[in-house]
């Protein structure tokens, strides 16, 4: 990325942020301005449930400078197995609400705005255009396809996650520009073409998940928009990363640019 995107330089750290990021300073590769970065950065969480809870709390501990929430659930006494960005007092609240609370006592130097709404072709475009980074945690295919859809048509970079019961993935997509070998990269149509039909797979309520599941996942976004933001290391783009909990084994599929793809390929 380029080093002036998230205007570091405007965004000057005061003594106490020295303090509270003296572990990422002290990074060679991350230091003051990848601090700055990070400060200056806006990250758009999709989805304050069972991958965002973790996103969110991480991404406020490292500073990141605003974040903005999307939800139209209330917290609900099954949520809080895995959703541990709420507790037993939120249950019946918002999860924005609830959420922007406990970030505000995880970091008050943080600005959390809250999108009370469900994110659809009607709104996901003016959402995602507000902001740098884009993290999807949602539950459902038809959130997926649109965010990475309009995330395409914004030119912004985006982390998705997903869960089952005990297996996540995880891949960015960035298909607005071009490889290192002068192909574009891969859209999310290229991974996955077609949408599926509603109710093809069973729900969370229906199927269960492991907890602690969605912390390996939603933490691993986290890190993956802090590397983002901060040009450290390679990012998952053409990559998708697979977590089987069973078998505690980590696994990478590669995947390119399909020319059939509606947004960049021929297809319609």
């Amino acid at each position: 990325m380029a080093s002036d995107k998230y205007g570091e330089s405007a965004a000057r750290l005061s003594p106490e942020e020295l303090q509270r990021y003296a572990r990422h300073i002290v990074l060679q590769d991350v230091g003051g301005p990848g601090q700055q970065k990070l400060k200056a950065a806006r990250v758009l969480v999709v989805g304050a449930g069972g991958l965002g809870a973790p996103v969110l709390q991480y991404l406020a501990a490292a500073g990141v400078g605003t974040l903005g929430i999307v939800d139209d659930d209330v917290v609900s006494l099954s949520n809080l197995q895995r959703q541990i960005i709420h507790d037993s007092a939120a249950v019946g609240e918002k999860k924005v609400a609830s959420a922007a609370a406990a970030l505000e006592r995880i970091n008050p130097h943080v600005r959390v705005e809250q999108h009370a709404c469900r994110l659809d072709e009607t709104n996901a475009r003016a959402l995602i255009a507000g902001y740098d980074v884009i993290t999807d945690g949602s539950d459902n295919f038809a959130t997926r396809y649109g965010v990475s859809d309009a995330c395409y048509h914004e030119g912004k970079p985006l982390v998705t996650g997903a869960v089952g019961q005990f297996d996540g993935s995880i891949t960015t997509l960035k298909p607005y520009e071009n490889g290192a070998d002068g192909t574009p990269n891969p859209t999310y149509r290229c991974l996955f073409p077609k949408q599926p039909p509603d109710h093809l797979l069973p729900t969370c309520a229906e199927a269960g998940v492991l907890g602690a599941l969605t912390g390996v996942i939603g933490s691993l976004q986290a890190l993956e928009i802090i590397k983002e933001i901060t040009g450290v290391g390679e990012s998952l783009v053409g990559r998708l990363l697979l977590y089987d909990a069973r078998a505690a084994r980590f696994e990478t599929v590669r995947y390119r640019w399909s020319d059939k793809n509606p947004l960049t390929g021929t297809a319609g």
